[in-house]
């Protein structure tokens, strides 16, 4: 069930899940520190991350969380210097933009989205796990605490219950829709994890009628009918339409939230998906007016996307240097590059609303192991006898087998 799913979840990502935390005590919010550059920033992170993903999957559903993807790595960007800092503002979209710009957007637009409409569910957690005993930059350990609310904890990657500790983390900061991230055991070579969890739950403004809906067939990306059942509404609706496309747009709660379900009207999906950038989105949402006593079918479907390792899909995006061990990420610590990012994603779309959840790590290891002082001859090996004054080898051997 491609057609459909896959642009529809821009739609979702950029507009929904990038939303907004719910926090019970009353947090300090200047909006005027939420800098349109930043927002922008992210619209463009968010078309281009999906189109590289979409490019590995043509004919497979997509399903990502941007937001969740730029938070964790933004995160992992302020301990970025020189060349790394410079390559991650080019993938990020954080082009001319200072950090502090930056930093003061995501401190301020996290608590104003958790705000925005009451009537919408949106968790947005933040931690780090760092290895005991490490020299951490305290400065980038505050500013993350500071910035983004991120938990920071010292833990022993060599003990098992630190996988459990850190997928328990994941799951509960998604309500329990994505339950591991991470398998034991943890490589050796493990410095930090930084992760981000988003969770998401909206309920339509108007909802469908569960009698409405019927067993009805799905033309899948090569040409296949597949049986979904099919939510139908006859009502008063938001409808748009462009060149190469139409949408509807379905608002949650008190029409803060809203998810738009976007159909190619000529090309294929993948040709749709091909054209989107920040301005084909903007026009997008620009399209819907009100219609009259209009039909809308959608199916009703659960979507699952990951695990994926996004991480050459973010060296194309401008980032090589950060994944190699010429990386700079001075400012956490010496000698640290990213080894991989990780990313999940699961939606549930039905007659009531949308539940969704993601979860980002980054995994960031050594530029180089400690080496280990044994030697263990347990495998073939050469051996020589040699004139220690002149050099001289008077015998060269290979030991490859027990005879």
């Amino acid at each position: 069930m491609k057609k459909i799913f896959t642009v529809l979840l821009i739609g979702v990502l950029v507009f929904n899940l990038g939303a907004c935390t719910v926090q019970e005590p009353e947090v300090e919010i200047n909006e005027e520190e939420i800098s349109e550059g930043v927002t922008d920033s992210n619209s463009k992170f968010a078309v281009d991350i999906f189109k590289e993903l979409n490019g590995k999957d043509l004919e497979n559903n997509v399903f990502i969380s941007p937001f969740s993807i730029s938070t964790a790595l933004t995160m992992t960007y302020n301990g970025a210097v020189g060349e790394t800092k410079e390559e991650m503002e080019e993938a990020l979209r954080y082009r001319n933009i200072e950090i502090e710009e930056v930093n003061n957007t995501y401190k301020n637009l996290i608590p104003y989205l958790s705000n925005v409409d009451k009537d919408v569910e949106v968790d947005i957690s933040n931690s780090i796990w760092y290895r005991e005993g490490e020299a951490i930059k305290e400065e980038f350990l505050s500013t993350n605490t500071d910035v983004f609310d991120a938990k920071v904890e010292g833990v022993d990657f060599t003990n098992p219950d630190t996988v459990d500790t850190i997928n328990g983390w994941i799951e509960e900061s998604t309500k329990g829709k994505i339950e591991k991230m991470l398998d034991a055991p943890l490589p050796g070579d493990v410095v930090m994890y930084l992760i981000n969890a988003v969770y998401f739950k909206g309920t339509w403004k108007y909802e469908f009628d569960e009698e409405d809906t019927y067993d009805g067939l799905f033309t899948d990306i090569n040409g296949n009918e597949q049986e979904v059942k099919m939510m139908s509404r006859q009502t008063d609706s938001l409808y748009g339409e462009g060149e190469d496309y139409k949408t509807v747009k379905l608002p949650y709660g008190n029409e803060k939230v809203s998810m738009y379900f976007v159909l190619p009207t000529e090309g294929t999906i993948n040709d749709l998906i091909d054209t989107l950038n920040k301005e084909k989105l903007d026009e997008i949402k620009n399209s819907v007016a009100g219609q009259e006593d209009f039909l809308i079918q959608i199916p009703r479907f659960k979507l699952e996307y990951g695990i994926k390792e996004i991480s050459e899909s973010l060296k194309n995006m401008g980032m090589p240097t950060a994944f190699s061990p010429e990386a700079d990420f001075s400012n956490i610590r010496e000698g640290l590059f990213i080894s991989r990012v990780l990313h999940k994603a699961v939606v549930e779309v039905n007659e009531q609303g949308s539940e969704a959840a993601a979860a980002t790590v980054v995994e960031m290891v050594e530029s180089a192991m400690p080496e280990e002082k044994n030697f263990i001859a347990d495998r073939p090996f050469v051996f020589f006898i040699a004139e220690e004054d002149t050099g001289t080898v008077l015998f060269l051997g290979k030991y490859a087998t027990v005879e």
